[in-house]
């Protein structure tokens, strides 16, 4: 799975890109040309991004694209310009490249399909590029949500397997344990450590992880019957539910493995 993460520096896309990485504690990087200049001026230092030799962007954008083992270009809409030229630095380097078009595609299923193409290709290091912010005002929400999506689906689908291998929960207790059981110790670091109104980001992603795996889309009333009894919530819709068991799991990782300054 990603290792590294890439990107040239830029508004929009490619900030969103490091932002994440930075947030996960993953190792980012990247080239940017002579001066470190952005359409937003001197690109902050917190990115830790290598000057070109020269103030041109295409040779920045090759250098990207060559170092990756692969690259991933997120729009709204066709590409155009920087974006459309990272494709044909790819296609120039024989390197795998993914354009996906949040116009034409949910983030749900974007997520499904480049984890499956970083799987694939087997992609450590990879290369985020798309649209700036000037030309594309909501790229940067829709590449960090989209990011986000793929962080917890790709850790759910690797535990994929033990969760389904002992049949359905019918309690919400039995769910909770059984999802803290096959969790990833981050994983429930980085859930315990969130805020309660925080929650909601996780409804496209780790919500519907347990809408699926868990029935509650196709059948399980036992289940959804426990989580309508616990919320005192008589019709209650399975996404609703499915947020119902993150809480209880938000609180119970709050009381087991949120970190706590020792005064």
């Amino acid at each position: 799975m990603i290792k590294r993460i890439i990107s040239g520096g830029q508004t929009g896309a490619n900030r969103a890109a490091l932002d994440f990485a930075i947030k996960m504690d993953l190792p980012h990087g990247g080239w940017v040309p002579k001066g470190r200049m952005a359409e937003d001026g001197p690109i902050p230092a917190r990115y830790n991004l290598k000057e070109m030799p020269t103030k041109n962007f295409p040779q920045r954008t090759e250098r990207n694209v060559k170092k990756a083992d692969g690259t991933l270009i997120i729009s709204h809409g066709k590409l155009t310009l920087g974006s459309d030229l990272t494709r044909k630095m790819a296609l120039k380097h024989n390197k795998p490249c993914l354009h996906i078009d949040l116009n034409e595609t949910s983030i749900f299923e974007a997520a499904e399909q480049i984890i499956q193409w970083v799987m694939e290709n087997r992609i450590e290091v990879l290369n985020i590029a798309g649209s700036r912010a000037s030309k594309d005002p909501k790229i940067y929400r829709a590449v960090y949500e989209l990011l986000e999506t793929i962080y917890y689906m790709a850790v759910s689908k690797e535990n994929v397997v033990a969760i389904r291998g002992v049949g359905m929960p019918k309690t919400v207790d039995d769910a909770v344990k059984r999802l803290i059981a096959n969790m990833p110790l981050k994983f429930k670091v980085d859930l315990s450590k969130m805020d309660e109104g925080e929650l909601i980001n996780l409804h496209f992603t780790f919500g519907a992880f347990i809408r699926n795996q868990f029935g509650l889309w196709s059948g399980n009333e036992d289940l959804l019957n426990d989580c309508r009894q616990m919320s005192g919530i008589t019709f209650m819709h399975p996404d609703d539910a499915a947020a119902f068991i993150i809480g209880e799991l938000w609180e119970r990782l709050g009381k087991t493995h949120k970190l706590r300054v020792v005064k």
